[in-house]
């Protein structure tokens, strides 16, 4: 759990106590190549963070097209934001492409930070920000830069990395 441990402490000022009480809540999975970790339909109720290896997301049109959407590297946390928020179902697939080590943090971990963690709610925001900056990113780099460069960018994805 240091990883994740590491990354909060970037962002956040937090006690021993308090990582240890949040993370206590966490485990930590492996999942297999080409394992599904969140299927389109369910709501979301868990945020990955990935220790090692690579999950991707995709979506499927109306027609049955897969198609990739974002691929999620490590030292990064990653859902369906929105919809793990709203707590509704989700279009999305997440995928592990290899091998992938990722922490799992249960709504109710996150519901408990909010709540008991000093500086809780401004973790969340800050996540939250991270979030919304990467999705605007996104609509503008589809209208700005070739395919290449969207890809030779991915791991510019994370400013926690």
């Amino acid at each position: 759990m240091e990883q994740v441990s590491q990354a909060i402490k970037q962002m956040i000022r937090i006690s021993d106590d308090e990582i240890n009480e949040l993370l206590g809540q966490a485990l930590t999975r492996t999942f297999n190549k080409q394992e599904i970790l969140s299927r389109p339909g369910i709501t979301p109720n868990e945020i990955f963070f990935i220790n090692k290896g690579i999950i991707r997301v995709s979506v499927t049109d109306n027609d049955g097209t897969d198609h990739s959407i974002h691929f999620a590297t490590e030292n990064q946390f990653i859902a369906d934001y929105s919809c793990f928020i709203l707590k509704q179902s989700s279009p999305y697939s997440l995928q592990a492409v290899e091998e992938t080590e990722a922490v799992v943090l249960p709504r109710s971990a996150i519901e408990w930070g909010y709540k008991n963690l000093k500086e809780g709610d401004k973790l969340g925001r800050l996540i939250a920000e991270y979030y919304f900056i990467y999705q605007d990113n996104r609509i503008k780099n589809l209208y700005v830069r070739t395919p290449k460069e969207r890809y030779d960018s991915i791991t510019e994805v994370s400013q926690y990395s």
